[in-house]
C-alpha cells in the first residue's frame, strides 16, 4: 500500500471515530460530492469495520447544479424537491448518524445571475431549514470533512504543474487534519482536551463583549445575555461524541443581535454560493449592517444581506490563533470549512442553541430576548490575522487581554 493509501484510509478512520464518533450498531448516512467517491469508498469500509449495521451515500455532481443555472426556466430556482428533506428528517428520526465529504469547486458559479443565485439558495435554506437545526442541534452525531477535487486543487496551487496540483492538496488536507501523526486518533484526543480547556477558562469568565482591533477593523461584540462558549467535540442527543467540522481549531459563541458596533475587514476570501467574494468591509450600528462593501462579490453580498432581517446581523463570534495549523501552512483553501480554522471569523445569520443557556428547549421569542439571532442563513468570513488584538471586556467594564498578535494570551 503506498503512502497516500494508507494516509487516505486513516483519513477515514478518523473521520468515522472521530469525526462522527459512529457507535457500534448505529446506521450512517453520507453525502459526498462524486469527485470524493474514492475517499467515500473507505468511509464506508471503515464504518461497517466499526460496527455500523447500514450504511447509506447520496453522491452529488456539482455540474448537474451548473446546468440549471445555464438552462432552466428563470421563473423555476424557487422550486425545490422537499421530499428529500423529508427523507433527511426520517433518517435522523431512525438513529442514523450523517456525515457530508465536500471536493467542490469554489468559483462554480462564477458569472452566473446573483438574483438565480439569491433565489436558490433562499429557496434551498427555507425548506432545509428543518433539517439544519436539526443537525446543528445535534439530533444526531454528524461531521463534514474535505477532499481534493481537480479544480479545488487548481485554485489553491496555481503555479504549480496541473499534474502535482491534487497530491499537494491532499498532503495539505491530511496535514491540517493531523492524519500525517503517528496516532491521528490520539493527537485528536489531546487536541479536544486543549480546545475544551479553553471553553471552560471563557465560560468562566462571562464577558459582556469581545473588542477586536487591527488593519481596518475596530469592532466590539457583545454577547448574548447566557451564552456559552463552546469547540472541538459536541454530545449529540444520542451520547455520542463528534467533532461536526474536521479540521477544527475554534472556540465560538452567540454575539448578541443589538450590540455589534463599529467596522471590521476581512482577512481572507470567502468562497459563497460558487463565487468569490473579497475586501469585504462592514460597518455595524446597534448589531445591525448599515454599509457593506466587497472588492469583489459586492452584489452577492448585499443579496445575500437581504435573505431576511436576521441575515443583516451576528449569529457567531468565534476565536482562532494565527498559529493553528491551517494558518501556519499559509495556504488559502478557498473552502470556509478550512479557511475559518486559520482565522478569528464572525458569522451573517443564525445563531446556535447549544451556544446559549438551555438553548435547545427555549422558544424563539426567548431566545431572541437573550441576544440570539435567527435566520435562514449562517456565513461564516474571517477577521483574524497575526494583526488583530482582541479583548475580553467583563460585565463591571474591565479590559482583559485575550489574543495579542493573533495569539491566545495565558
Amino acid at each position: 500500500m503506498s503512502t497516500f493509501e494508507e494516509k487516505l484510509r486513516r483519513f477515514a478512520e478518523v473521520a468515522i471515530k472521530v469525526g462522527v464518533g459512529l457507535q457500534p450498531g448505529q446506521k450512517l448516512f453520507v453525502n459526498a460530492n462524486v469527485e470524493a467517491l474514492p475517499l467515500t469508498r473507505l468511509v464506508v469500509e471503515e464504518a461497517y469495520k466499526a460496527g455500523s449495521r447500514l450504511v447509506v451515500t447520496q453522491l452529488y455532481d456539482e455540474q448537474l447544479n451548473l446546468a440549471r443555472y445555464r438552462h432552466a426556466p428563470r421563473d423555476s430556482f424557487e422550486e425545490y424537491a422537499a421530499f428529500m428533506v423529508e427523507a433527511r428528517l426520517k433518517a435522523l428520526d431512525e438513529g442514523y448518524a450523517w456525515l457530508s465529504i465536500l471536493a467542490d469547486d469554489p468559483e462554480l458559479l462564477q458569472g452566473q445571475d446573483p438574483e438565480l443565485i439569491r433565489q436558490a439558495s433562499q429557496t434551498a435554506a427555507r425548506y432545509s431549514k428543518p433539517f439544519s437545526q436539526r443537525i446543528s442541534g445535534f439530533a444526531t452525531n454528524w461531521c463534514i470533512i474535505g477532499a481534493a477535487s481537480p479544480r479545488w486543487a487548481q485554485m489553491v496551487f496555481p503555479h504549480l504543474p496541473p499534474e502535482q496540483q491534487m497530491a499537494h492538496l491532499w498532503e495539505a488536507i491530511f496535514r491540517v487534519s493531523r492524519v500525517d501523526h503517528k496516532d491521528p486518533v490520539a493527537a485528536w484526543t489531546n487536541h479536544i482536551e486543549n480546545l475544551e480547556r479553553r471553553v471552560q477558562h471563557l465560560n468562566a469568565r462571562r464577558y459582556a463583549a469581545l473588542h477586536f482591533r487591527g488593519p481596518g477593523t475596530d469592532l466590539r461584540v457583545g454577547l448574548a445575555d447566557g451564552h456559552l462558549w463552546a469547540g472541538g467535540a459536541g454530545r449529540a442527543q444520542n451520547g455520542a461524541r463528534c467533532v461536526p467540522n474536521l479540521p477544527t481549531e475554534e472556540v465560538f459563541t452567540t454575539p448578541h443581535r443589538e450590540r455589534v458596533e463599529g467596522w471590521v475587514q476581512s482577512s481572507k476570501p470567502l468562497s459563497l454560493h460558487g463565487n468569490l467574494l473579497e475586501g469585504i468591509r462592514v460597518r455595524f450600528e446597534q448589531g445591525q449592517v448599515v454599509e457593506v462593501y466587497a472588492s469583489k462579490g459586492q452584489e452577492i453580498l448585499e443579496h445575500l444581506l437581504q435573505t431576511d432581517e436576521g441575515a443583516r446581523r451576528l449569529g457567531e463570534v468565534a476565536l482562532v490563533p494565527h498559529s493553528s495549523p491551517i494558518a501556519q501552512s499559509g495556504l488559502l483553501f478557498y473552502e470556509t470549512l478550512y479557511d475559518e480554522n486559520a482565522a478569528s471569523h464572525i458569522a451573517f445569520g443564525a445563531s446556535y442553541d447549544e451556544c446559549l443557556e438551555g438553548g435547545h428547549t427555549l422558544s424563539q421569542e426567548q431566545k431572541r430576548a437573550a441576544g440570539a439571532n435567527n435566520s435562514l442563513i449562517h456565513i461564516d468570513w474571517m477577521i483574524g490575522s497575526g494583526q488583530i488584538e482582541v479583548d475580553g471586556i467583563t460585565q463591571n467594564g474591565q479590559v482583559e487581554a485575550l489574543m495579542r498578535g493573533g495569539e491566545w494570551v495565558d
